[in-house]
């Protein structure tokens, strides 16, 4: 069943004939770039959009694997915070984020002269809220969406990876900064990095599925209920390095690891 659907894929893919690959080095990025790379060859290139609520850990990540699957890889620089309609976190900012990501792409996809931007929403995305999915229906004339188009849940996608050897096969979910932040409270640049240096921390001590949620300076940190124990085991050494980056509160929310949590407000 899965080879049928990943040979589709390849069909799907091998008919743009040419596309820039929205890589940010995700599974679902990760696995649409090795599709692309394997059916189309030098006609696909990946590109990575770099902006402030993209980690640093994740570039790195992403370099790596666009050279494990042997495709071009390309980042532009984004600084998100000088348009006010993604810096002021409204409930539609990853609407106006995306608009903008995405014509970064279509100027690259220009450039080499090529047909589409091919990007990694899967069939599983429609039980979220993703407000960034109607910028994707707004491009769908530049923009396709194999993945989504072709009935590919994000299980299938994993399992696609697997199959191909992807080191990001099981990687967790990391969705961008800014979604760390609760709606409406301004996106700033000193905030952003003050939770990717929390992040950092306690991915180093093992933490890896994990979010840290910035409330005006009280830090809400989600992981998994398995990982409590540990984590109160270094309460003393996680209270003191989140004090000394600047959050005055440190806290573990007990409802645990959960995706879009901030959304549950609207």
């Amino acid at each position: 069943m899965l080879d049928a659907k990943t040979r589709e894929l390849k069909k799907a893919i091998a008919g743009v004939e040419s596309a820039v690959v929205a890589f940010s080095g995700g599974v679902d990025s990760a696995t649409l770039a090795y599709l692309a790379h394997d059916t189309l060859g030098d006609n696909a290139v990946a590109v990575t959009v770099k902006n402030r609520s993209y980690p640093i850990r994740e570039l790195d990540l992403a370099k790596k694997l666009a050279e494990e699957i042997g495709i071009r890889h390309i980042v532009v620089d984004f600084d998100e915070l000088l348009i006010p309609s993604i810096s002021s976190n409204t409930a539609q900012r990853c609407y106006h984020c995306k608009k903008e990501i995405l014509g970064l792409l279509k100027s690259v996809m220009g450039e080499l002269g090529f047909k589409k931007v091919l990007e990694g929403s899967n069939a599983s995305d429609a039980n979220s809220y993703r407000p960034g999915g109607q910028a994707l229906l707004e491009a769908k004339d530049y923009v396709y969406s194999p993945f989504k188009d072709l009935g590919v849940s994000k299980d299938e996608v994993r399992q696609i990876a697997r199959d191909a050897g992807i080191s990001a096969a099981d990687k967790p979910s990391s969705p961008c900064l800014a979604s760390r932040f609760p709606y409406n409270d301004p996106l700033t640049a000193e905030a952003l990095k003050r939770v990717e240096i929390a992040e950092d921390y306690l991915i180093e001590l093992g933490f890896l599925e994990l979010r840290v949620r910035d409330h005006k300076g009280l830090a809400r940190i989600e992981i998994p209920p398995a990982d409590f124990q540990r984590f109160l085991d270094l309460k003393g050494d996680i209270s003191s390095y989140f004090r000394k980056i600047g959050f005055e509160y440190v806290t573990l929310d007990i409802q645990g690891l959960r995706s879009g949590s901030m959304d549950e407000v609207l």
